[in-house]
């Protein structure tokens, strides 16, 4: 089995000098978690630095050579939902929900191998090994590039069925220069009880609930456990009435909604464009809503670039400090040079946590239909995801709540192999953490 714990099957360490794993330890605080800074990024071949917080001063870099990752990317890239270039989404869905590897456990465990052998520099895996050993649990904030977009930590394999996510905590590491940017607006801290805005599966102008940018969810039932969550949630719901299904959520709604709220939750549809900037939000939004979108039929997308720069007749959102995105590729921002997409925008208007998908989410009907592994139990599949997330909102830390229940969907699916618990849905999901600059 190829894994980090097995060190000969990692990728090569291309460094002039010795490496001496045990050092990780040194200078390490008591009674905190280690944490790393760890970035991919593009040129002829693939360069890995990595910086652990507590040793500053002690960079570490490695080369893997194109030709060793390239392999691994493009099985990578056949195996998620997100259509690849002259492919349409209900294509894409065939391809990775009725015959690809994350819905087959053998095959998944093959491709979660063959992504650890490539993208695992020795040195890194050595450390994680060390750490390991000393009974701690390391968070890596991972930032990819363009290349390695798709790319889901938790899912990499170490040994015995287990995966990245048991030995490590894992969240999206933006870059410095939005992180740090003095113009960046920081939201209030996160409190116990602060209303959430809810968006839960608006209605798009235009398109009917059966189309391209219709239900995510489908009809929920007022026994279901999505209308459960929102009952716990109570009075703190904005905007108040029904949740599920609204066709007054427009951008206008939206920010009165976020203005006095913790977090948000959304759960909807978003759609990539040629740039970053130009990811989409679709909300109730008709052609009268302002934005820099041109139009679909009768309905204006909501851009990041409205969100984090605003356009004629409207302002940059004030965004609270916690926001999910559970919708289509709403995290896909490290695809682009320029990593400037949803995730960002929000960042740089306010949130310290947002929880977005690397690869296109499927909708409950998507999976009821492709899915055919499923035999018919694909109901509830995405909406379980839905309240984990927003669970996850509502902890201390939404990096550790998140993680914590991606292990226990990893646990029942290589216990089972049940589809029902494939990566397809969980594995898609990542939190960013992006704490308000020092000063």
């Amino acid at each position: 089995m190829r894994n980090w714990r097995d060190l000969k099957h990692l990728g090569p360490v291309r460094v002039p000098q010795r490496i001496d794993a045990e050092q990780v330890l040194r200078d390490l605080p008591a009674g905190r978690a280690p944490r790393a800074r760890l970035r991919y990024v593009d040129g002829d071949d693939l360069f890995v630095n990595w910086i652990w917080d507590h040793q500053p001063d002690s960079p570490r870099m490695t080369v893997i050579e194109r030709r060793l990752v390239a392999p691994a990317l493009e099985a990578l890239a056949l195996a998620v939902p997100t259509p690849l270039p002259g492919e349409s989404g209900e294509q894409a869905l065939v391809r990775a929900l009725s015959k690809g590897p994350l819905m087959d456990l053998e095959r998944e465990q093959r491709l979660a191998e063959t992504l650890t052998a490539a993208l695992v520099p020795a040195w890194l895996g050595a450390e994680l090994n060390v750490l390991e050993a000393a009974g701690l649990r390391p968070h890596l904030r991972v930032q990819l590039s363009p290349s390695t977009s798709h790319l889901p930590w938790e899912l990499l394999s170490t040994s015995d069925g287990e995966r990245g996510i048991d030995m490590v905590d894992v969240s999206v590491l933006l870059p410095a220069t939005l992180r740090n940017d003095p113009a960046r607006r920081v939201a209030p801290p996160w409190r116990p009880g602060a209303p959430v805005a809810a968006v839960l599966d608006p209605v798009v102008p235009g398109f009917p609930a059966h189309s391209d940018l219709g239900s995510v969810l489908g009809p929920v039932a007022p026994d279901a456990p999505l209308a459960a969550m929102v009952r716990r949630l109570g009075d703190r719901v904005r905007p108040a009435g029904d949740a599920f299904r609204r066709a007054d959520i427009d951008r206008a709604a939206l920010a009165d909604a976020a203005a006095d709220a913790g977090r948000l939750l959304y759960v909807g549809h978003v759609t990539a464009s040629t740039h970053a900037l130009d990811a989409r939000m679709h909300l109730s939004d008709g052609l009268g809503s302002p934005g820099l979108a041109q139009p679909l039929g009768p309905h204006r997308p909501y851009t990041a670039a409205d969100i984090a720069l605003g356009a004629p007749g409207l302002d940059p959102l004030d965004a609270p400090n916690r926001v999910a995105l559970i919708a289509c590729d709403s995290g896909g921002d490290a695809r682009f040079a320029e990593p400037t997409g949803l995730t960002a925008a929000f960042v740089h208007r306010g949130a310290e946590y947002v929880t977005a998908t690397r690869w296109t989410l499927p909708t409950e009907a998507g999976l009821a239909r492709f899915g055919t592994d499923l035999r018919g139990d694909a109901e509830g599949m995405l909406s379980e995801a839905v309240i984990a997330v927003d669970a996850a909102h509502e902890a201390s830390d939404p990096v550790a709540a998140l993680g914590a229940w991606q292990r226990e969907q990893r646990r029942r699916w290589t216990a089972t192999g049940d589809p029902r618990f494939s990566p397809v849905i969980w594995g898609a999901l990542a939190t960013a953490w992006a704490p308000a600059a020092p000063r």
